[in-house]
C-alpha cells in the first residue's frame, strides 16, 4: 500500500521550492555551520555554482538563440527593462534609506534590480496567457546569458565599495565561477546533450539541491556573524511593500511600454512576463560570489521578490487567458469546453494551474 504524499493545496498561491528555501533559512538559523564545517559548506558551495552554470551553458541550444535573433526588437525590449529600467528604479529607491530601509538591504534590493530575468517561469505564464512562447524562451536565454557579464559590471558601477565586500576579486570569482563554466557547457554541450536530456528530472534536483546549498552557506555565515541582530521584523515589512510597488510599476511599464512600441499581442504578454521578473536561480549564486559574508542579507530581497512575481503574475496570465477565451468565443460558435483544452498547463480558469505550472519549473529560474 502506498504512502499519500504531503502535497501543496492547489489553490495556495505559494512556490513550493520557495518553501524549501525557507525551511533552508531556518535550519541555518537553528544549526549555522561553523569552523571545519562551515569550511566545508563554503567549498561545496562554491563547486556547486560552478557546476550549476556549467550545466546552463550545457542546456542552452546556441542554434535556439541564433534562430531567435529574427526577434531582435523584441529581445532588445526586455534586456532594456531587465537591465536599464530595473536598475534606474533601483537607484531612485536610494531616497527611501534610512526611512524604509536600512543601507544593507537597500544594497540587496538594488542587487535584485541587477540581475537576469527568468527563463522557465516566464515561458509557463506565456504560455498560460496565449502568448509568444517562442520568443519568452529566446528572450530568456539571452537575459539569461548577457546576466552573466552584464549584471556584475553593473554591480561593480553601482554598487562598489558599498556592495558589502564587492571588489576586482569578485570579479573575477564571477568570471572563473560563472562565466568559465558557463563556457565550458557550451563547449561539450554538443557530447553531452543527450545525456541531459536523459536525466533532466534528476539534474534538476542537483540544481535545486545546489542552491539550497548556497542559501544554507550564505545564511550560516550570517547567523554566526550577528547580521540578523539589524533587520527588524517592521523592516521586512516595509521591505515587501517596497517590492510590491517595484513590481507593480515594471508590469505597468512592460504591458504599456510594448503597447506603445507597436508589438503585437503575443509578443506583448512575452514582454510582460519577461521583463517584469528576475530570476532567483541566476541570483543566488552570483550574490553568494559577490557578497561574501554579506551574502545572506542580499539574496533577502530576491527571494522575496521571486515568490511576489510567481504570485502576481499568475493571477495576470489568468486574466490573459480568460480574455484570449472571450475573444475566441466572439469569433467562433465552437463550445467553450472544447477549446479550454488548449489554455495551458492549468486550463484558463484558475490560479491554481498558473501556480502549478511555475511549481514545476517557475523556482529554478
Amino acid at each position: 500500500m502506498r504512502r499519500p504524499q504531503l502535497k501543496i493545496p492547489s489553490w495556495l498561491p505559494v512556490d513550493g521550492y520557495i518553501l524549501a528555501l525557507i525551511g533552508t533559512v531556518v535550519l541555518a538559523a537553528l544549526l549555522p555551520a561553523r569552523g571545519a564545517v562551515a569550511t566545508g559548506a563554503e567549498g561545496a558551495s562554491t563547486g556547486a555554482v560552478a557546476l550549476l552554470f556549467f550545466l546552463y551553458g550545457a542546456r542552452l541550444s546556441t542554434r535556439e538563440a541564433m534562430d531567435g535573433l529574427r526577434h531582435w526588437r523584441l529581445h532588445l525590449t526586455v534586456l532594456a527593462f531587465t537591465f536599464a529600467v530595473f536598475p534606474l528604479l533601483g537607484l531612485a529607491a536610494r531616497g527611501l534609506v534610512p526611512y524604509l530601509l536600512t543601507p544593507q538591504l537597500y544594497t540587496g534590493l538594488l542587487f535584485l534590480c541587477l540581475v537576469p530575468s527568468t527563463i522557465q517561469s516566464s515561458i509557463a505564464f506565456t504560455s498560460i496567457a496565449r502568448g509568444n512562447v517562442a520568443a519568452a524562451i529566446c528572450a530568456g536565454s539571452f537575459s539569461s546569458l548577457a546576466g552573466i557579464v552584464i549584471t556584475p559590471l553593473l554591480a561593480a558601477v553601482l554598487l562598489g565599495g558599498d556592495g558589502g565586500g564587492f571588489s576586482a576579486d569578485s570579479l573575477l570569482s564571477i568570471v572563473f565561477q560563472l562565466l568559465v563554466p558557463f563556457l565550458a557547457g557550451q563547449l561539450f554541450r554538443r557530447w553531452i546533450s543527450g545525456f541531459l536530456t536523459r536525466h533532466k528530472k534528476v539534474l534538476g534536483y542537483v540544481d535545486r539541491g545546489s542552491i539550497l546549498l548556497v542559501v544554507y552557506t550564505a545564511f550560516s555565515t550570517g547567523m554566526v556573524q550577528g547580521i540578523w541582530s539589524k533587520v527588524s521584523f517592521w523592516r521586512l515589512v516595509e521591505l515587501v511593500a517596497v517590492e510590491a510597488v517595484l513590481l507593480a510599476v515594471m508590469l505597468t511599464l512592460t504591458t504599456y511600454g510594448s503597447r506603445k512600441l507597436g508589438f503585437p499581442r503575443a509578443d506583448r504578454i512575452a514582454i510582460t512576463f519577461a521583463g517584469s521578473k528576475k530570476s532567483l536561480a541566476a541570483g543566488l549564486p552570483m550574490a553568494s560570489v559577490l557578497f561574501g559574508a554579506q551574502a545572506s542579507l542580499a539574496v533577502l530581497p530576491l527571494m522575496l521578490f521571486h515568490q511576489m512575481q510567481l504570485m502576481v503574475c499568475a493571477v495576470i496570465a489568468k486574466r490573459y487567458a480568460r480574455r484570449a477565451e472571450a475573444a475566441e468565443a466572439a469569433e467562433s460558435p465552437e463550445p467553450v469546453a472544447e477549446r479550454t483544452a488548449d489554455a495551458g498547463p492549468g486550463g484558463a480558469d484558475g490560479t491554481a494551474g498558473a501556480v502549478s505550472a511555475a511549481d514545476t519549473v517557475g523556482a529554478r529560474r
